[in-house]
């Protein structure tokens, strides 16, 4: 579903498919499901990799180019290994520190793990299809509302309680929409956080005791 397509669902949930008399502009619409996209993200986000590359005698790396970063998940170094190697790290701005003894004493690989933000534009979009009415009723929460708001106390040719219904209505589908940012967002957590667990140091059979 593209951008075009997620407008026109959004026009049916709102009974705003009449083109002579439109209460929102496709731009309007654009703005609420792009708001929509962006909240869903930070509770859902988009999973990526990036292979980085270390400067000789620096623990740094630069994360200027992960555009749209959510977060930083986990970061492989070395690469290669099986199981793989986590290491521990902190990020400050666009700089991401691996926490290791000794620096990489040349040009080596790094492998970054990291959550995003998703896309929704005119030719392409990465939510999952099973997310879509989420992202939805968002976007015609954040629509009624908004109307709901410009609406009070004006001349409505709806009725004088117009705003009034929009309102309760917009309530209703933000409700049902931060419903389920908590719960996908809870699942989402735990998945990422079990598959990037760092790998355990062999225990030391000179140090076990007992029979």
């Amino acid at each position: 579903m593209n951008l075009s397509e997620m407008r026109g669902r959004l026009r049916k949930d709102l009974h705003d498919e009449d083109t002579a008399n439109q209460r929102w502009t496709d731009g309007e619409l654009d703005r609420h499901i792009q708001r929509a996209v962006r909240d869903f993200s930070l509770s859902v986000s988009l999973e990526a990799k990036t292979t980085l590359s270390t400067t000789a005698g620096s623990r740094d790396l630069s994360i200027a180019g992960l555009a749209d970063l959510v977060a930083v998940e986990a970061v492989e170094y070395p690469t290669g290994d099986y199981p793989p190697t986590y290491v521990p790290y902190s990020v400050w701005l666009s700089t991401l520190t691996m926490l290791i003894d000794a620096a990489p004493a040349g040009v080596e690989s790094v492998n970054v793990y990291y959550t995003k933000l998703h896309i929704l534009d005119a030719t392409s979009s990465t939510l999952p299809s099973r997310f879509e009415d989420v992202v939805a009723a968002g976007a015609a929460a954040y629509a009624a509302l908004e109307w709901a708001s410009f609406a009070t106390n004006r001349v409505n040719v709806g009725g004088q309680d117009v705003w009034r219904d929009y309102l309760t209505w917009g309530q209703e589908r933000l409700a049902e929409f931060e419903s389920a940012l908590a719960e996908y967002g809870r699942r989402n957590a735990v998945r990422v956080r079990q598959l990037y667990r760092p790998a355990t140091t062999p225990v030391d059979q000179s140090t076990v005791t007992g029979p």
